[in-house]
């Protein structure tokens, strides 16, 4: 039998991956996406012939327990959130309605109206935001420093509780920095791939940052997403995390990135506090070891050739007059 899948924030980076990496395996995919005026389909418009677009919010709980009984799916990966850790300082409420009330409303829909799914839950480093040990395994306590964080962590442990207290299938994955081409030039590895493009053709001549001794883990969105699916085919639910195991300053990013077009970083980059974050100074670094194990994932592509890619492909969108 064909299996069904349901992705929340499939017109985001990960839903956009996850959906092509279960339709090439065969899977019935159905989207989640808001009612809205205004709809942003651009990562899937590749994909609209072959998802099944669902209408649901995560603020609503009919509408949520409307689409699990309608679609009745095998296996639900949650990926919807306020994922911007500056906004979620903002707009601190709509976060948590979001990224952790929400993540309550769906799993009592499951619990209703499908009980044997199986559940993928998108945790964050953001939960250890000051942590007590480096680097961070499943074990190392919580200590969130962010709204979206401390969202995050409710929204984990809800997810375990819910497994614990009905025996549902559910697993968290906790997800340090993921990054491809079709993130927003609002974070900081894109927006710096973007303008080392953006400065080889012409079209700017600056690039302002914050701190460039800030460290972090970053590791491919396409990896990561080949990670969430493997958590849902194993015997017995578990949490993992999902990261490089390594670290890269910001620094050396920025090298990186003006190295692959041919310019020395240093004539272009301008540090401006006004960009600096509060918890620079933490490191977070996934221990992958569990993973490894248990599942034998790691990632498929290293540092460089992430960079190199992602600059790769801004190049060549700029080339053919895209922002």
């Amino acid at each position: 039998m064909t299996k069904k899948a349901l992705i929340t924030g499939l017109t985001g980076q990960d839903g956009s991956y996850l959906a092509e990496l279960l339709l090439a395996k065969g899977y019935e995919v159905f989207g989640l996406v808001r009612r809205s005026s205004t709809s942003n389909l651009e990562r899937i418009n590749h994909l609209t012939g072959n998802v099944k677009i669902v209408s649901g919010d995560l603020l609503d709980q009919s509408s949520l327990m409307d689409v699990v009984s309608e679609c009745q799916p095998d296996e639900i990966y949650n990926l919807a959130s306020q994922s911007y850790v500056p906004l979620s300082w903002t707009q601190p409420a709509l976060t948590a309605e979001y990224t952790a009330i929400g993540v309550s409303r769906l799993l009592e829909s499951i619990r209703r109206c499908k009980a044997d799914a199986r559940f993928y839950q998108a945790s964050s480093s953001e939960v250890f935001g000051q942590p007590d040990e480096s680097p961070q395994t499943e074990r190392t306590a919580f200590r969130p420093r962010n709204p979206y964080g401390v969202a995050k962590a409710y929204a984990h442990w809800m997810t375990v509780n819910y497994r614990e207290k009905y025996n549902l299938y559910n697993c968290c994955g906790i997800t340090y920095t993921h990054e491809s081409p079709r993130r927003g030039t609002e974070f900081v590895f894109r927006k710096i791939t973007h303008a080392a493009a953006q400065i080889k053709l012409g079209l700017a001549n600056e690039l302002k940052l914050g701190n460039l001794d800030a460290r972090r883990d970053w590791c491919y969105a396409k990896d990561a997403v080949y990670a969430m699916w493997l958590m849902l085919q194993q015997a017995q639910p578990d949490d993992y995390t999902i990261a490089s195991g390594e670290t890269h300053s910001v620094k050396e990013l920025v090298e990186c990135a003006f190295n692959c077009v041919g310019l020395n970083w240093q004539d272009y980059v301008s540090v401006d506090p006004a960009f600096y974050r509060s918890d620079e100074a933490v490191q977070l670094v996934g221990s992958i070891n569990k993973i490894k194990t248990g599942l034998g994932w790691q990632p498929q592509h290293s540092f460089e050739q992430l960079v190199e890619l992602m600059v790769d492909y801004d190049l060549k969108k700029l080339s053919n007059g895209g922002a």
